[in-house]
């Protein structure tokens, strides 16, 4: 859309944040980066997530969107000139939340509690960019049509 004014206040090794990241860079979103220190949060930080105080943040013309997956939502549906994040069939839709909700669940555990983000950062970067493990490209999630793929 032209004309769009788009932030993103995030920080480089969050990979909630290279997801969003991701979703940008696929519908081909042209947008600031802010890069936010979360040991000294700085007020725009502050000011467009009041509830939860964390990264990422889009700020689309002057509104925030919060937490990762409304983001990326949200790119699909303003930016959907470009292709479509999910699949257009229900079933593989539905897998497709399934999976990211998986990796969520699992990225939260280790980025918060086992190794405070950076190798599982770098682990997940890596697998959202394996073509093999993402036969669609979706880049909300891990599109595997079965657990057996894992390995």
């Amino acid at each position: 859309m032209a004309g769009d004014q788009v932030t993103l206040l995030d920080l480089w090794a969050s990979p909630f944040g290279m997801r969003v990241r991701i979703a940008l860079a696929e519908k081909a979103v042209k947008y600031e980066y802010s890069e936010q220190d979360l040991w000294n949060k700085g007020a725009l930080l502050l000011q467009m997530n009041p509830v939860h105080k964390k990264i990422p943040v889009l700020v689309h013309d002057g509104k925030p969107i919060c937490e990762s997956l409304i983001i990326v939502q949200y790119i699909d549906e303003v930016w959907k000139d470009k292709a479509p994040l999910l699949p257009s069939d229900p079933y593989e839709r539905a897998q497709s939340r399934f999976w990211a909700d998986f990796v969520d669940k699992k990225v939260n555990y280790f980025f918060v509690n086992k190794y405070k983000g950076f190798i599982f950062c770098v682990f997940y970067y890596c697998l959202v960019l394996s073509h093999d493990l993402i036969p669609h490209r979706n880049l909300i999630s891990l599109n595997f049509t079965s657990p057996v793929q894992l390995a």
